[in-house]
Formats: C-alpha cells, sequence, structure tokens
C-alpha cells in the first residue's frame, strides 16, 4: 500500500493536475471575491470563512477524475487489481494520496489567503481547524465518485454531479463551525458534526469504492 500510495503520489505531482492546478484555482477564486462583492472589509470578513470553505471545495474537483482515470488508461487498474492488495486498501491509498496533494496544500494555504478576506485574528485558526478535519472526507468522498465513472467517457462532469451534493454536509458544518469560531461563538457542534462526517467516509466508503471498482473491471 505505501508502494502504490508513492506511485500516486508521483504520478500527481508529474500530471500536473493536483498540487499547482488546484492551488491556481484557490487562489483566483479568493482574488476575484472582492471584486465581485466589493471592498467593504466588514462583508469580506463575514463571509470569507463560507467562501474559503466554497473555493476549496470545488479545488478539489479538479484532478478528481484522474484518480483511476490514468490508471484505466494505460492498462495498470486491472494489474492492480489482480495484486494481493485489496481493491478497499487501493481507494484509501487513492484517497490518501489524493488529500496530500490537493486537501493539504489548500488547508495550508488557506490562511494567507484569508488576509485577502480580511478575516479576524481568531478565523484564521478556526478555518485551518475545519479545513484539516473536513478535506480528508472531501478526497474519500472524492475517490468513491472517481470509481463509480471509472471507464465512463466525459465521467469528469459526471463525476462532478455526483459528488457536489454528497459534499453538500461537510461543506455546511464546515463552513459553520469556522464561521462561529470567528465569531467567538461555541462551534463544538458543527466541528463534531463534521469529525463524524469524516470519520464515517474514511471507515466506509473505501469499501464501497472497492466493490464499484469490481464491478467496474468485470
Amino acid at each position: 500500500m505505501t508502494a502504490l500510495l508513492h506511485r500516486d503520489l508521483r504520478l500527481s505531482i508529474r500530471a500536473g493536475g493536483g498540487f499547482g492546478l488546484s492551488l491556481a484555482f484557490f487562489l483566483i477564486v479568493v482574488v476575484l471575491v472582492p471584486f465581485a462583492v466589493g471592498p467593504e472589509s466588514e462583508i469580506l470578513a463575514r463571509i470569507g470563512p463560507g467562501i474559503l470553505w466554497v473555493a476549496a471545495l470545488l479545488a478539489t474537483l479538479l484532478s478528481l477524475d484522474r484518480q483511476f482515470a490514468l490508471d484505466h488508461e494505460d492498462g495498470a487498474l486491472p494489474l492492480i487489481a489482480t495484486s494481493p492488495l485489496p481493491l478497499e486498501a487501493v481507494a484509501l491509498a487513492k484517497a490518501v494520496a489524493h488529500w496530500l496533494t490537493t486537501g493539504l496544500p489548500l488547508t495550508l494555504a488557506a490562511a494567507p489567503l484569508g488576509v485577502l478576506l480580511n478575516l479576524e485574528g481568531t478565523a484564521y485558526g478556526w478555518l485551518v481547524l475545519t479545513l484539516a478535519l473536513g478535506t480528508p472526507a472531501l478526497s474519500v468522498i472524492g475517490t468513491f465518485g472517481a470509481a463509480l465513472t471509472v471507464g465512463l467517457r466525459r465521467g469528469g462532469l459526471l463525476l462532478s454531479l455526483l459528488v457536489l451534493p454528497l459534499y453538500v454536509p461537510t461543506l455546511i458544518f464546515g463552513a459553520e463551525a469556522a464561521r462561529r469560531g470567528a465569531e467567538g461563538m461555541d462551534a463544538t457542534t458543527p466541528l463534531l458534526m463534521l469529525a463524524g462526517i469524516t470519520a464515517g467516509s474514511l471507515a466506509l466508503l473505501p469499501f464501497a469504492a472497492g466493490a464499484v471498482l469490481r464491478i467496474n473491471l468485470r
């Protein structure tokens, strides 16, 4: 599993579909928001956590279709399926690689980019905390969606349509926890809900993705 993880990390960096593209999209969205809603610092500070969460969510979509598509195109996926490593572990390794090349960089970049939205001082820590807690769920859910659409033509568009509704609970509780924390309110409930979504996704969706891959490879 470690070898597969290292391989996926190298492919993600070489293909250019993860690290750089997601960060560039994240930056573009954050830079454009003040032009759209105006330069008022109070408005930007109030909507900043939600905007950063939406931008991070959309940025994770950019590289999801490449998780299994590259292996399917070069014939590596059937070989991986016949290896001693179960497909559930393969799906988990893909999700971890996606988070390391997409979710983690977005989490680390959120605080510096928050300066452009004039976030309050207490908001930065909560924003990083909620993204660190929620982005693993986005990667695992996205891996499940990528397994569903592997081998399909124009699977990227279908993948977005399938995954976006599943992302909504993570977005709601993540943005709400960041907002409450930034305003000095109690954020325990949305934070626990966000942690529950991430834990449930990690526990269940790799098995669902493995089952879907078996069906698609028949």
